[in-house]
């Protein structure tokens, strides 16, 4: 099996235009296919399914950790584009470049799932195996999944566009859905999803029946669901395939795919990852855009917080930066979406909300002592809780989890001081609201 999805992989008989899968005023809507039979044999399937991982990375190869971190405590501005202050002071209009990018590229990645969902059961080649047709059909549904579930967190509830765009009237009509019907539909694509698909004993880098078992474990937390998250975090991390890697860096260091990864996209010299260059300072060639908060490298250089984690971090003084993404001369580095450590932080709280406070502790410090800390000494639930967050902070401080754990918790306004509700999500991009009668905007835009 390949495993390197290339960004740059271009399909011949797909005609995918690289903007907004989203309506404007066009006759020909936004990555629309070039007709009902661009997906026709074993070679047009495979290439569309690279397509969809490629338009993953797309939006998690920069945009999406971006929005995840800057707008939290963990990172700060200290660049000279307007587009990253404003996420850095929760001052974001409707044309953010980074946001709309974002929502536009996960939209693009929803579309092209979309297609393959659409057109995979009626290809008639010998060559497709029931096997790898399965396989296929159930990553695009996990890649549709995780597309609704990265725009729900972001912007609340959306509008589920379920078929391919193939012409405008596809478009017409699709209202804006609750948070909790974008949700229901990803754990509907998620129920089709798992028994789609199987689990081997190396393959990190494309969707499984384990991967897919982790974001219902993380969708589920998200709901306040807690036995269910308790119970999909169990069943991936009794997968002997899973395991936390001891020194911490070694997760991030080349040549990657560990065992702590359960799902990262996978990136190489000819299909670059340039999300470096926003951490790294000019005299690496970076344009040091984000940087480490002076009170996040206090707590991480601090070996009762931080522990090994701080190796998180290079350089001393005002010129602080971060190396998770470090390969500046070759630009490999993945992007690490789903960590076996996560699972266990998910157990951890679900478990703690569940009043099984000796169960959340072990798990809190199994992560701990691989960072090389003491046992927490949290006691109560409430204690334990802010523990759990702490962890999270700092064991995921640029992979995008910060800003989403605290709206998540509604712990945003006594962590960041953003009282106003109505910053905690991000705007619906202007140009869709203005040329889409049923696109909505989020209330305080």
């Amino acid at each position: 099996m390949k495993h390197t999805i290339h960004r740059f992989f271009y399909i011949a008989t797909l005609s995918i235009v690289f903007s907004s899968c989203k309506k404007y005023l066009n006759e020909i809507p936004n990555n629309s296919l070039a007709s009902t039979n661009a997906i026709t044999d074993i070679g047009t399937a495979r290439a569309a399914i690279t397509g969809a991982y490629d338009a993953v990375q797309g939006y998690y190869a920069g945009n999406y950790p971006t929005i995840g971190t800057i707008t939290a405590d963990n990172v700060i501005f200290n660049g000279t584009l307007s587009q990253y202050l404003q996420l850095d002071q929760n001052a974001i209009p409707a044309d953010n470049v980074t946001t709309v990018a974002t929502y536009q590229g996960i939209y693009r990645a929803i579309n092209l799932a979309n297609s393959i969902i659409a057109a995979l059961p009626d290809v008639k080649d010998a060559r497709l195996t029931a096997a790898e047709r399965d396989r296929i059909i159930g990553e695009a549904y996990f890649i549709r999944a995780l597309g609704y579930f990265d725009l729900s967190r972001g912007w609340g509830g959306v509008q589920l566009q379920l078929q391919p765009t193939l012409d405008l009237s596809i478009l017409k009509g699709i209202k804006r859905s609750t948070l909790a019907q974008t949700y229901d539909q990803v754990l509907a694509d998620l129920t089709k999803a798992e028994p789609l698909l199987s689990d081997d004993a190396s393959t990190r880098n494309r969707a499984q029946k384990s991967v897919v078992r982790a974001l219902r474990a993380r969708l589920h937390l998200y709901r306040q669901q807690w036995a269910e998250a308790e119970n999909y975090a169990t069943q991936v991390i009794s997968n002997a395939k899973y395991a936390l890697v001891t020194p911490y860096r070694n997760f991030f260091t080349s040549p990657f795919l560990t065992t702590e990864s359960v799902f990262e996209l996978t990136f190489s010299a000819n299909d670059r990852n340039t999300f470096w260059n926003l951490w790294y300072p000019s005299s690496f060639g970076g344009q040091y855009t984000l940087k480490p908060s002076n009170s996040f490298v206090a707590k991480v250089t601090n070996p009762l917080i931080g522990g090994t984690r701080s190796g998180l971090v290079a350089g001393t003084g005002n010129n602080v930066y971060g190396i998770l993404y470090n390969t500046t001369t070759t630009g490999v580095d993945p992007s690490y979406i789903i960590r076996i450590a996560e699972l266990y932080l998910i157990r951890a709280e679900a478990r703690a909300r569940q009043n099984n406070l000796l169960g959340a502790l072990a798990d809190l410090d199994i992560v701990r002592r691989r960072a090389g800390l003491a046992n927490s000494t949290a006691v109560t639930q409430a204690q334990i809780l802010i523990a759990i967050e702490e962890e999270r902070s700092i064991e995921f401080a640029f992979e995008p989890h910060r800003w989403f754990d605290l709206v998540r918790t509604e712990r945003a306004g006594d962590v960041l001081g953003l009282t106003d509700k109505k910053r905690w999500l991000f705007p619906i991009p202007l140009s869709d609201v203005l040329s889409d009668p049923d696109v909505e905007q989020n209330p305080g835009y």
